[in-house]
This record gives C-alpha cells, structure tokens and sequence, in this order.
C-alpha cells in the first residue's frame, strides 16, 4: 500500500488516520504493520464503503482538501470496490534498534551463518561481504554508481541491499547507504585491526522525503542535520540549485517535530 510522504508524516502526527482506495479486493488486513520512512504504520481497520456515503469528516481524516477532492480521487477505477482503512502510526522500526546495538561473539556467529546462506543461494555468486566492504568504503554514494562498480544491475543491487538492511547491517540515506553500527562490527570481524572511519554525524539526519537534488544540495553547503538547517532561512534554501518548495515544506514540518524552525520563523 503506497503512501505518499506528507501523509505518513501526518499519519504519525495524528492529523490523519484514514485512507481510502479502489481495490479488486484488500491488500492488507488488519494488525498489517508497513515500514516506511517515519517509522511503522498500522492498519486498524478494512471496510468496503458507497463513495456516495462518504462524508467531509472522511475527507478530513483522509487528509483530502475537500469531500469532492476524494471523492474525485476515488472517480479514477469504478469498476473497482472502494475501500475505507483505518492506519495509526505504531512506533519506530524495530531495524533502527537494531542497527544501534553491537553484536557479541555469539550474535557474529549467527549474522555470519545468516550472510553464507544468502551468498549460497544468490545466482551471482557470494555477494555479501563485498557488499558491506563497499558500502563501507563509499558512504553515502549513488546505489547505481556502487552497483556499476561491482558490475551489477542497480535494482538488483538494491534488492540485495535490502536483505543486508533487513539483518541490521545497512541505513539507508536519501542519497547512497551507510554501515550501522552492526555492520561496522560485522566488517571489523574480518580485518586485522577495526577500519578506521570518518566519525558519524550526530543529530538527527535530513528526511529523505526532501528528495535527493535538495539532498545534494544541502550537503554541498555543509547542512546533513535538521539543527544545521535552521541556520538558513527560507529564502536562503530556496537559492539553493535543488532546493525546492516541496523541500522546504517537508524540511519545515521535520524542523517542527523537533521543535525547531527555520531561520527568522
């Protein structure tokens, strides 16, 4: 079930907790948890409903500008049943603790047996440990640049990725990947000596649903938290090549969780 950005974001804030869709039939249940960017998402409840039935209080809860607007939306597939789900924001992902927490000799043990099965049954061949020695030598670069460089397909080496994020072992950032703390441990297993590393970046990171040229751009200013963003001003972003509107309005509402705000705002 695709949600788009500024939704979840709601969703998490509380401001909506209703989607609607037109579907042959459910695509989740209910007790369904989705990882997304903001964290996991549940879906509280799945209804069949009469667009004509629909009410604004539906469209306020759906986060649509207006009862019309929905049903509008809705308009797109009418053959299709039309649907009524109920979502709650239902915490972090769970990956993200994960990833934090050092593994010891016994865990190693268990991460690296999990790493021989998927090099074992992947049809290129042991892929794993090459992955994470790559992303760990390249953080944060472009996943078709990292996947070019092994001479692999990027959406299959993004699927890969996925499988090494899935253990604990990668991030994902709006541009490229980083080792977690996890994965660092796992690599540093496998050298004479830990590598050494540029220190991470402290604070909490850009969202990545401020896209990758705006990512881009604030990172060639020096800006990779959202403290270093409320040194600039509106105005001062949008003079960036890459920054646009819909960057600043995301950027504004994860300065807001935080309780921070753009400069002069």
């Amino acid at each position: 079930m695709m949600i788009r950005p500024a939704e979840l974001a709601a969703i998490k804030a509380g401001a909506i907790d209703l989607a609607f869709r037109r579907w042959a039939r459910p695509r989740v249940v209910v007790g369904t948890r989705m990882r997304t960017s903001v964290g996991l998402i549940e879906v509280t409840s799945v209804e069949q409903v009469s667009p004509a039935r629909l009410r604004a209080e539906d469209a306020r809860r759906a986060g649509a500008t207006s009862l019309t607007a929905l049903k509008e939306a809705l308009a797109a597939r009418p053959d299709d049943p039309a649907w009524r789900i109920g979502l709650a924001y239902a915490g972090p992902d769970p990956r993200e603790a994960l990833r934090a927490t050092v593994p010891d000799e016994a865990e190693l043990a268990a991460i690296n047996a999990r790493l021989d099965r998927l090099d074992a049954s992947s049809p290129v061949g042991p892929w794993t440990r090459a992955t994470l020695d790559l992303i760990d030598l390249n953080p944060t670069v472009r996943a078709p640049d990292l996947a070019a460089q092994v001479g692999r397909e990027t959406q299959d080496f993004k699927k890969d990725v996925r499988k090494l994020k899935e253990l604990g072992l990668t991030e994902s950032l709006a541009i490229g990947y980083l080792l977690s703390p996890r994965g660092e441990a796992v690599v540093d297993a496998t050298l004479p000596e830990p590598r050494v590393r540029a220190p991470r970046t402290t604070g909490t990171p850009l969202p990545r649903t401020i896209g990758a040229p705006a990512t881009r751009a604030l990172r060639e200013a020096g800006v990779t938290t959202l403290a270093q963003v409320t040194a600039y001003s509106a105005g001062q972003l949008s003079a960036m090549h890459g920054v646009g509107p819909i960057a600043i309005t995301r950027l504004r509402d994860a300065l807001a969780e935080e309780g921070l705000a753009l400069a002069g705002e």
